[in-house]
C-alpha cells in the first residue's frame, strides 16, 4: 500500500510502498478515505526539537482519519466489515489508575498513532476495536476525518464550563480555535470574541459565528465593550503564545475560567498571585479528548444541525501532494487541510 513515511531523522516525508498492516484478534483494519493534516504533522515534517525528542523513525505519519472497515479480528464483536468509522488516536492501557477512574485521556502509557506507532497517512491502518467510533450515515468521511481536532475543541469548550449565555474569548484561531468558536455559538454563548494576528483566520472565525474577530491588540477593548468592563466568563486559550496566555488571565473576569489547549514552545513565567490566585479563577489544562465523553458530545452536536464544521476545511490534497499540504499550513492561509486518500 501507499504510505507517507517519516523515513529518517531529517526534514521531510517520503511517499513509499509498505506492507498492509496485519491485525491482532482485538483489532480492525480500516481502509482510509480521508485524513486531516495537523500542526503535529508539521512538527514531525520539520524535525524540530519536539519531534527529535519524541519520535523514532521510520513510521507512517498521521493521526486524524476516517474510512471503511476492511477486516476484523476474531475477538471483535461490535465492529463489522463495511462500517463507516473514525477512531480515537490515543491508544491507552485501560488498566492504570487514571484509565480506571475515567481519565484515560491522561493515561501515562498512551501511544499515539502517527507519533508512537504507524499512523493513518496510508491506504490502510490497524486500530484496536475499542478505539473505533462509528459515523452516522449523514456524516461524510471528510468530517469524520477531522473528529480528532474537533474533539480537542469540544473538550476545551465544554468541559467544566457553562456556555449558555456566557461571554467567551477565544485566543488563537487555528483550526481548533475556529472549531471552538462554532461550538460556543451552537452551545448558546451570548458573545464570542475571537483574536488572532492572521486576517484569514479571523475571517474563518466570523464564518463560524464569532461576534467579534479582532487582532490581539484590540482584544482588551472588545472584551471591555462586551462585558461592561467586567471581563469574559470563559477564555479558551488555543495559541500557546505567552502574550496570549497572559492576556487570557487579564481578560477573564474575577471568578471566571481559563481553558488552556495551546502549548508554549518553551517554559514561561506566570505571576500566580496576581494572575490566578487573587482573581479566584479556575484554570484547566486540556489534553486530547475525554474518552469517550467528548466523542458522544461531537456526535450529538453534529446531529443537532447547529454545528457545521465544513467552513473550516479550506484545502484538500491527494497524498502525492504532501509537500503542498505542509506548505499550505505553514503559509498561514489555510484553515483545516485534508488528504483525500481514496474514494
Amino acid at each position: 500500500m501507499k504510505a507517507l513515511v517519516k523515513d529518517s531523522p531529517a526534514v521531510g516525508f517520503v511517499l513509499k510502498d509498505v506492507p498492509v498492516p496485519t491485525i491482532r484478534d482485538d483489532e480492525v483494519l480500516i481502509r482510509v478515505r480521508r485524513a486531516g493534516v495537523c500542526g503535529t504533522d508539521v512538527h514531525i515534517h520539520e524535525w524540530d526539537d519536539w519531534a527529535r525528542g519524541r519520535c523514532k523513525p521510520p513510521f507512517t505519519v498521521g493521526h486524524e482519519f476516517a474510512g471503511e472497515v476492511s477486516s476484523v479480528g476474531s475477538l471483535v464483536t461490535d465492529v463489522k466489515v463495511g462500517d463507516r468509522v473514525t477512531a480515537e488516536g490515543h491508544i491507552v492501557c485501560g488498566r492504570c489508575h487514571l484509565c480506571r477512574t475515567g481519565n484515560g485521556h491522561v493515561c501515562p502509557n498512551t501511544k499515539i498513532i502517527g507519533v508512537d506507532r504507524d499512523g493513518c497517512f496510508a491506504e490502510f491502518i490497524a486500530m484496536p476495536a475499542t478505539n473505533v467510533w462509528h459515523l452516522d450515515d449523514d456524516v461524510s468521511y471528510e468530517i469524520g476525518g477531522i473528529h480528532d481536532p474537533m474533539g480537542n475543541a469540544f473538550h476545551t469548550a465544554l468541559h467544566g464550563t457553562e456556555l449558555p449565555g456566557a461571554t467567551v474569548l477565544v485566543t488563537g484561531c487555528g483550526p481548533i480555535g475556529i472549531f471552538a468558536v462554532g461550538i460556543c455559538r451552537a452551545a448558546g454563548a451570548s458573545r464570542i470574541i475571537a483574536s488572532d494576528v492572521n486576517p484569514k483566520r479571523l475571517e474563518l472565525a466570523r464564518a463560524m459565528g464569532a461576534h467579534d474577530a479582532v487582532h490581539p491588540k484590540d482584544a482588551e477593548a472588545a472584551v471591555k465593550a462586551a462585558t461592561d468592563g467586567l471581563g469574559v466568563d470563559i477564555v479558551l486559550e488555543m495559541s500557546g503564545v505567552p502574550a496570549a496566555v497572559h492576556q487570557a488571565f487579564a481578560l477573564v473576569r474575577v471568578g471566571g475560567r481559563v481553558q488552556i489547549l495551546g502549548i508554549p514552545a518553551k517554559p514561561m513565567e506566570l505571576d500566580l498571585a496576581r494572575e490566578i490566585i487573587f482573581k479566584g479563577i479556575t484554570v484547566y489544562g486540556v489534553v486530547g479528548r475525554r474518552m469517550y465523553e467528548t466523542w458522544i458530545q461531537m456526535t450529538q452536536f453534529l446531529r443537532s444541525g447547529q454545528f457545521d464544521p465544513k467552513p473550516v476545511i479550506t484545502h484538500r490534497f491527494p497524498l502525492e501532494e504532501h509537500a503542498e499540504a505542509i506548505r499550505a499550513i505553514k503559509s498561514g492561509e489555510a484553515g483545516k487541510v485534508v488528504f483525500e486518500i481514496s474514494n
